[in-house]
């Protein structure tokens, strides 16, 4: 019987693409989230019946999930700050200083 091996590709695609989206207020822990979950339940199933699974790619969904979890950190603290910032300033004066460092990049 034939070793299956797992793809953490879509693990490392979810996570990336959830780091990118941590600059939108911290919403990437949505994508970030998902990828956990995906690396998690792969490795429970490979864990259950590790003879069927290839040794490397159970390594490979491991290293897959640290990156996911790590990312994941990354998106909820800035979801926390995004939501201190709100809570304090509000949103208009967040939107102002926004606007202030946009015309700053703009005139150099």
């Amino acid at each position: 019987m034939e070793q299956q091996k797992l793809n953490p590709t879509i693990v490392y695609v979810l996570a990336i693409i959830g780091l990118l989206c941590c600059c939108m207020g911290g919403f990437g822990f949505i994508l970030a989230g998902i990828a956990f979950f995906i690396a998690t339940s792969k490795l429970k199933e490979a864990k259950l019946n590790p003879e069927n699974f290839d040794a490397s790619s159970v390594k490979a969904m491991d290293t897959a999930k640290t990156v996911a979890l790590v990312i994941l950190v990354i998106n909820i603290l800035y979801l926390i700050y995004t939501i201190y910032q709100i809570s304090t300033i509000g949103w208009d004066e967040m939107i102002r200083q926004s606007q202030e460092m946009m015309e700053q990049y703009q005139n150099q």
